[in-house]
């Protein structure tokens, strides 16, 4: 059934007509109308929000009064995507946690390039301390160019001298724009959504010049000592395996509470296909958990340090 699952949603991704190289205006409509495709479920509310200027929209879902948040960052190679084409994502890691979660609508490339979206995320963050939301209540999470800017936002309030959230979790991750891992090469037959000529062409655009190494742009090159626990998810039919793989290790080699888990057969951020995807429900059941756990103060004697 999981196979037959997987090969569905695989076939999906190889006939849509994103292509996540190409002009970026046009591609923005048709990556926001694939999202809209999925009806947001009627358990799910939103509201549109702004923290420390930054557009924000704040969603709750299931039963329950929320407790503590989540800051959300969408993918689309920095270049694609909004709040609003999140959602039903958010939502899920919403109803997950119990958590508010607050998916940001950063600046995106290239009419934004980097560090404007970093900006974003680090002024999205002090805002919900600025509402007295304490670090200890809030965790971060993203997929894909998300999951590399809630990295990046990580090293950022270390660098700002910021209390730590709680916890992170980064599905498919992109943190590394000089796409050095061989997962490049020996998945590119596999994976039906992304290919290295394509991330070449956004991390062009997002970088506009600047250092692909640079720690807030690829946080795989960051120093990640002082972080709070980690999750890294990831399919292993993604040209994005050895982003996941490599930052794993760099975090256990920094000494950061990190958990990785890969799953067989998926493709990039599989976790969007929950709703027909036995792998994505449980995928997001455990970020749920992860998230849970810590913002609960399973994390809170070191997240004070």
């Amino acid at each position: 059934m999981a196979e037959s699952q997987l090969g569905a949603v695989i076939e999906l991704l190889r006939a849509a007509p994103l292509d996540m190289g190409g002009d970026p205006r046009t591609m923005r409509v048709v990556f926001d109308e694939m999202m809209a495709a999925h009806p947001v479920p009627e358990d799910v509310r939103t509201t549109a929000a702004e923290l420390g200027g930054v557009p924000a929209i704040g969603i709750t879902a299931g039963d329950g009064e929320a407790r503590g948040a989540v800051l959300y960052f969408h993918g689309g190679g920095y270049a694609l995507g909004s709040a609003a084409a999140s959602v039903n994502l958010a939502a899920d890691v919403a109803r997950g946690t119990g958590t508010t979660v607050h998916t940001v609508d950063y600046r995106l490339a290239p009419e934004n390039p980097f560090p404007a979206a970093v900006d974003d995320a680090l002024a999205a963050y002090r805002g919900l301390l600025g509402r007295g939301v304490p670090a200890t209540e809030i965790a971060v999470c993203g997929e894909s160019a998300g999951g590399g800017l809630a990295l990046a936002l990580l090293v950022a309030i270390k660098e700002a001298g910021l209390p730590r959230p709680a916890a992170a979790a980064v599905l498919s991750p992109w943190v590394d724009l000089t796409q050095s891992g061989s997962s490049h090469e020996t998945r590119a037959a596999l994976d039906p959504a992304l290919t290295r000529r394509a991330l070449a062409t956004r991390a062009g655009d997002y970088l506009a010049g600047a250092d692909p190494r640079s720690p807030l742009a690829s946080p795989l090159f960051a120093d990640l000592r002082g972080l709070p626990p980690l999750l890294v998810q990831a399919g292993s039919y993604e040209v994005l395996l050895d982003d996941a793989v490599r930052l794993a290790a760099k975090a256990a080699g920094d000494d950061v509470e990190v958990t990785l888990h890969t799953f067989p057969g998926a493709p990039h951020v599989f976790q969007g296909f929950a709703a027909v995807l036995d792998e994505g429900a449980g995928a997001l059941d455990e970020v749920g958990a992860f998230l849970r756990a810590h913002l609960d103060g399973t994390d809170r004697v070191t997240a004070s340090r």
